[in-house]
């Protein structure tokens, strides 16, 4: 169930499962962790952009998007929603409980590194 921390939407495991499996008008979802956070294990097809490369790509990002970010826990994604809201995206959303939430299939290495911000508006 949707709730909100400090001015950010929180979404839960099921919700995020849910939009992950529809793949349509949801809101793109972006790993922000370490390389070798993301390398050990995260959901099939979730670029990664770790939170430290964020500040020198923000302008490219579409500012009439929705964006859900995914760390381990649920911190670091939750401060990179409120660095977008105050770079002019509103429609951010935290992935609550982060991949340690996250039961479903996973995989491993280094599948989909975010090197261009206008491939997350590719379909």
């Amino acid at each position: 169930m949707a709730y909100e921390l400090e001015g950010i939407r929180q979404i839960d495991v099921n919700e995020l499962k849910e939009q992950y499996r529809s793949k349509k008008n949801t809101p793109i979802m972006i790993d922000i962790r370490e390389p070798g956070e993301y390398e050990e294990r995260h959901i099939p097809g979730v670029p990664l952009l770790p939170m430290n490369q964020v500040p020198e790509v923000i302008d490219q990002f579409k500012k009439d998007e929705s964006y859900v970010f995914i760390c381990r826990s649920g911190s670091r994604s939750q401060h990179t929603a409120q660095y977008f809201q105050d770079n002019g995206i509103e429609n951010v959303y935290n992935f609550a409980g982060g991949m340690l939430a996250w039961d479903e299939e996973t995989n491993s290495g280094m599948e989909n590194p975010l090197k261009d911000v206008n491939d997350l508006y590719k379909k």
